[in-house]
């Protein structure tokens, strides 16, 4: 950013100090620029205050002002032609660019200038309460916009360190492309909160990169960092930088992805909000897996070639007599588990130890229709063939256990604890790709328990094991009982259904599995269980003997 600040310029100098430079200047009108704003409590005790050297500049900016505005309404907009309106476009966005940079500075400059105590302070002098309330008088914007400058500011212009000394600004690079007119602000805002994240686990070398790597890209620059990129020179819009930012936190810091999935993984949330103009409006947050899950299944039935169905002729005449309920064959309340008076036991202690919210058992109950409705045959195929949803890893990322996964068409990465589960519920298929990205081999795909496996899994276990748990077999996923990562079979003997929630946080829930025989056991954790006994699980209904009283294996 040389030549973009002056330390001198950014040091408040009090009245009278009589260093030279603070003197007038010969046809330099000697009124402070604040004192010009009208209906300004306090202006006033500024109107002494004598210019610096710099007032010339001050002052050419009333004048640039002018000129822009008589500019900007001499467009005529909507009498341009194509090119001339699209021109008019880019270059006003140009110049919006150029002043919100200096908004920045401004805004900062006088933010740190304000936070000085005492009377001699610049809030004092202008009868203000604080540097929020100078900031947001003066500019007339809302205090949360005046706090999002002020906060880019700090990150991108050089800080001042006592005295006249000055430290170099923490994203140099951001700040002279703002300053440029390179990049906008929210562009600058993504790029330094996303580093900012990881800015305390990351080599200051490898930050500098993805800050130069990130900049260029958004510029449109070629730089070392961007030469061999796909579309090096070309100029991206802010919401591709967004996935760029999630991609460099995971690059340079895989390992902070797994805790933070562990936090909100159970935390997707869905809620209704008050009646509204005849609607509910739905409330809520979901997790990148989730949110990958729902967004290709909203393809599928958007797809241009995916049709509603409805009922037909028939079924609507039963249904209008009363002789078909749609859904009345899942809804009729009972439970899938057996009499067994242990899992009964077990239900009410899974019901006391279930810490999920109203709005996070929705969250559940959603993905669990969305996956149905994904592995439904009657769903809308995409391009000829079925709903699937892609989830990338390096192979040496999920051998080494460290690294992350990508689910296509979303930004941010699931952790390799996701991809294990999605591999182990779905399977997965080996490219090979050369050094130029080339694919040189396309492995088999290796589809995990096949349709006769999950048939003969499902009636063996009739829904998800785990006792108390009310998810229906279509809901469940097939879980490898010896994980398939340290090659447990793909047989019905090592594998069982468990909703997703289960399977999911089967590894840290305490829950265990283990099979006798061919039939699964379950031991509940301590907390559920104090004598941590295994136990029969869930089992199909139709296996229980009605002719007699119930049995306890």
């Amino acid at each position: 950013m040389a030549g973009a600040w002056d330390p001198q310029s950014h040091t408040p100098q009090a009245p009278g100090s009589g260093v030279a430079g603070d003197q007038p200047i010969a046809g330099v009108k000697s009124a402070h620029p604040v004192a010009v704003v009208e209906g300004f409590e306090g202006a006033e005790g500024l109107a002494g205050s004598v210019p610096s050297v710099h007032a010339d500049a001050v002052a050419r900016l009333a004048e640039a002002q002018a000129v822009l505005a008589d500019a900007l309404a001499a467009i005529p907009v909507g009498l341009l032609s194509d090119t001339e309106a699209v021109t008019a476009l880019s270059t006003v966005e140009a110049i919006g660019r150029t002043v919100d940079a200096a908004r920045v500075s401004t805004a900062t400059d006088v933010d740190r200038r304000a936070r000085v105590l005492g009377r001699e302070g610049l809030a004092w002098r202008m009868g203000c309460t604080g540097p929020w309330d100078v900031l947001t008088r003066v500019t007339r914007v809302s205090a949360r916009e005046v706090k999002r400058r002020t906060k880019l500011g700090d990150a991108v212009l050089p800080r001042p360190c006592g005295g006249s000394s000055w430290l170099p600004p923490l994203f140099p690079t951001v700040g002279a492309a703002l300053a440029a007119g390179e990049i906008g602000v929210e562009t600058a805002e993504l790029i330094v909160a996303g580093l900012q994240v990881i800015s305390h686990r990351v080599a200051p070398d490898d930050l500098l990169t993805a800050e130069r790597a990130l900049v260029a890209t958004a510029a449109g620059l070629i730089t070392p960092e961007t030469e061999n990129l796909a579309g090096a020179g070309v100029p991206v819009t802010t919401d591709l930088i967004r996935g760029m930012v999630a991609q460099w936190q995971a690059a340079l810091d895989p390992d902070g992805v797994l805790p933070t999935e562990d936090l909100f993984e159970a935390k997707s949330n869905i809620g209704f909000g008050q009646l509204k103009n005849g609607l509910y409006p739905v409330k809520g947050g979901v997790t990148p897996e989730l949110f990958g899950v729902m967004n290709t299944l909203f393809d599928a039935f958007l797809s241009f070639h995916a049709r509603p169905a409805f009922p037909t002729a028939e079924e609507q005449a039963l249904m209008d007599s009363g002789q078909m309920i749609p859904g009345a064959e899942t809804a009729d309340g009972e439970s899938d588990t057996g009499p067994d008076l242990d899992v009964i036991e077990a239900e009410l202690r899974e019901r006391r130890a279930d810490t999920r919210t109203g709005g996070e058992k929705r969250a559940d109950i959603l993905r669990a229709l969305f996956e149905h409705a994904a592995r439904d045959t009657d769903t809308p195929s995409m391009g000829g063939s079925a709903l699937t949803v892609m989830v990338h890893v390096n192979a040496a990322d999920l051998a080494s256990g460290v690294g992350v996964g990508w689910i296509d068409g979303v930004e941010a990465p699931v952790s390799l604890k996701t991809v294990h589960q999605r591999i182990c519920d779905g399977g997965f298929q080996g490219v090979l790709f050369g050094e130029h990205n080339e694919v040189l081999k396309l492995g088999p795909e290796r589809r995990y328990f096949n349709r006769a496996q999950r048939r003969a899994i499902t009636a063996r276990d009739g829904g998800c094991i785990i006792p108390g748990c009310k998810a229906p077999a279509h809901w469940a996923e097939v879980h490898h009982v010896k994980p398939w990562a340290q090659d447990g079979p793909t047989t019905v003997d090592n594998g069982v259904l468990l909703c997703w929630f289960h399977h999911h946080s089967i590894d840290t829930s305490g829950w265990e599995i283990r099979m006798v025989k061919g039939s699964p056991q379950v031991r509940a954790p301590g907390l559920i269980d104090p004598q941590r006994l295994w136990r029969p699980p869930n089992r199909h209904r139709a296996h229980q003997v009605l002719t007699g009283p119930p049995r306890r294996d």
